[in-house]
């Protein structure tokens, strides 16, 4: 019975870490182009900032200003920025394993195996799911905050949905855009760079616009209102730059996220950049660096021209220059932002059928996604389906709820996208197996010989410059060390920081986790590296994962528990598609099953993901 269990769990194992080779995405046919490169560092740089400069400019700002961070909402966009540019780099280096057009599910397919790349997948349809519908669900409040909320007073009054987890209101104007979108989508939509890039140039134009009308009226008094200045009624916190500490500026920080989310886009164009190596890297740091500083500068007049508890959440522009008398400039800001959002929308809605395309061809999801219609040339029903997902849900949650679940797929997509960077930079591409003689062949070992042996592997003592099976199977314990640790430090150090007066124990336990992590991180950079050729490589590896790991999961510690159940049974619902369906029909999975010994180089398949005409 114990050899059955096991020979099953290996079984278990071996289907769940199955990958593609690298065959299995070419796109390069015999009589079938290439993608043209074309994109240079303008163009990718405008593709990073057109695809994320969006709610978060508009929406966000005055939100987490109002709820959470006050003032240092400055800050929580900056830690917020360190994060993603983390991510940023270590996504593109895994877009430079597989150069080609594609996302971090093929990627992770050929590189790590089918089961991570499902989660990752499968998150990334939560990114985008929840992205088209915080989008329409920030364009709806801030057309509905314009006209003075007549859509809120009308439907709270008509069909109020008295429900905690919820939002107050069915979101009837959301779920109708999101629909016709959908449609339009449906019948074919070809992406422009040049569009793009007047889109973005008028997105920057109307953020300099409220940057510029807002130093008329700045007040640094503002940024350092007194507690006793505060009103009774209203959650203003301890006053001054940080109102609700750094635990504000963190569960800031958490959702401020969000309004990163999209740079990664520019990691997808391996093929289509004229200079990848140079260019893609540099347009990540570059959309980023101006992204950050759009924000950084919006969130900083906002709060310096208004006191923060006094912000509207919906809408603060509009609300702000209302009450400053500027009705010009609040139409023109005003148009400026929904324009901005819709082509936000856009953006984030095109992706999503991608995805489920490339899934269901390969298996893992339902084969009815991968259904092409023959006049439009178009997934139809994945479109129209998602769509209808994404109008569903941004009619029935709020902005908020909406905003914490897409940041917590995200920054798990991310740290999957980190962890996986690590363990293949640590993978053995050699052919040649290292076998260490001497003590190691001895059957027998006293616990002092097996300490020194063992520190002796983790230190590599032995100085080992090529990677080999020992030192890969050290350096994924180690990762997979480093994630727990991380976990278990970032739960502690929330938990601490939401108390009044600390605790000893908590203090001392924090302290040694940290020590632990840093011990993790020097095992780590002690072990050899893969020496494969890449187009481009994060720098100051393991140093870079490492830290936007703990970022990472220390940002989702702070989300509240309600998007953690949310989330969770996200979760349960895609790991129950994958056990009953995927594993059965993965078309991977079927090809092993067909050729067991040995698969023809020969073989060619274009991946689903390359071939969707939009």
């Amino acid at each position: 019975m114990d050899g059955s269990w096991w020979n099953s769990r290996e079984k278990l194992i071996q289907v769940m870490s199955r990958r593609k080779s690298d065959n299995d995405v070419v796109i390069d046919q015999p009589g079938k182009e290439k993608l043209a490169r074309v994109l240079n560092l303008v163009d990718l740089t405008a593709l990073g900032v057109g695809s994320t400069l969006g709610v978060g400019v508009y929406v966000l700002a005055g939100a987490v200003a109002k709820t959470d961070a006050g003032p240092a909402v400055v800050l929580s966009f900056i830690l917020a920025a360190f994060a993603s540019a983390f991510a940023g780099l270590c996504y593109a280096e895994f877009a430079a394993r597989v150069p080609k057009a594609g996302s971090a599910y093929v990627y992770s397919y050929v590189g790590v195996g089918e089961f991570v790349a499902f989660v990752i997948g499968w998150n990334l349809i939560l990114e985008y799911v929840i992205g088209t519908a915080s989008v329409a669900k920030g364009l709806s409040n801030y057309i509905d905050a314009l006209l003075e909320y007549p859509m809120k007073r009308t439907m709270t009054e008509l069909f109020p949905m008295n429900v905690s987890f919820l939002s107050e209101f069915p979101d009837f104007l959301s779920f109708s855009v999101v629909l016709l979108l959908s449609i339009l989508l449906s019948w074919g939509v070809r992406e422009s760079t040049m569009i793009n890039n007047i889109f973005t140039v008028v997105n920057l134009l109307t953020v300099a616009t409220v940057v510029i009308t807002g130093l008329f009226k700045v007040n640094l008094y503002n940024w350092n209102i007194p507690k006793q200045d505060i009103p009774k009624n209203v959650k203003g916190g301890e006053g001054g730059f940080m109102p609700f500490g750094w635990a504000g500026v963190t569960a800031g920080a958490a959702k401020c996220f969000y309004g990163f989310i999209g740079f990664d886009t520019v990691a997808t164009t391996g093929e289509e950049a004229k200079k990848p190596k140079r260019d893609i890297p540099l347009a990540i740091i570059l959309s980023l660096s101006i992204i950050t500083f759009a924000y950084c500068c919006i969130s900083s007049v906002l709060t310096l021209m208004w006191p923060y508890y006094k912000q509207d959440a919906d809408a603060p522009f509009p609300y702000v220059y209302d009450h400053l008398g500027w009705t010009t400039i609040k139409w023109i800001v005003s148009s400026g932002a929904i324009f901005a959002l819709f082509t936000s929308l856009i953006g984030t809605m095109f992706p999503l059928p991608r995805i489920l395309y490339a899934m269901s061809c390969d298996g893992l999801l339902f084969s009815m996604f991968s259904d092409i219609h023959p006049k439009y040339q178009t997934p139809l029903l994945a479109t129209l389906l998602s769509g209808l997902l994404a109008g569903i849900m941004s009619a029935i949650f709020n902005l908020e709820q909406l905003i914490d679940m897409m940041s917590i797929g995200t920054l798990l997509a991310y740290s999957i996208v980190c962890i996986c960077v690590l363990v293949l930079r640590y993978k053995n591409d050699s052919d040649v197996e290292f076998v260490i003689k001497g003590n190691d062949e001895l059957e027998t070992s006293s616990f002092t010989e097996t300490i020194i042996k063992t520190v002796v592997k983790y230190f590599n003592l032995s100085n080992i410059k090529y990677a080999n099976e020992e030192t890969e199977s050290v350096a994924t314990i180690i990762t997979m060390l480093y994630i727990f640790t991380s976990a278990v430090f970032c739960f502690i150090t929330v938990q601490q920081e939401g108390l009044a007066s600390s605790n000893d124990v908590a203090a001392y336990t924090s302290a040694i986790l940290a020590v632990v992590l840093l011990l993790l991180l020097l095992l780590l950079s002690r072990q050899p590296q893969s020496t494969k050729e890449l187009s481009f490589k994060v720098p100051l590896v393991p140093l870079i994962p490492c830290i936007s790991i703990l970022l990472n999961v220390y940002l989702m510690m702070k989300l509240d528990i309600h998007t953690w159940i949310r989330f969770a049974i996200w979760l349960l619902i895609g790991l129950f598609i994958y056990v009953f369906y995927g594993m059965k029909n993965s078309v991977e999975g079927q090809k092993q099953m067909e050729e067991p010994k040995k698969r023809p180089s020969s073989s060619t398949v274009v991946h689903p993901i390359s071939t969707i005409k939009l």
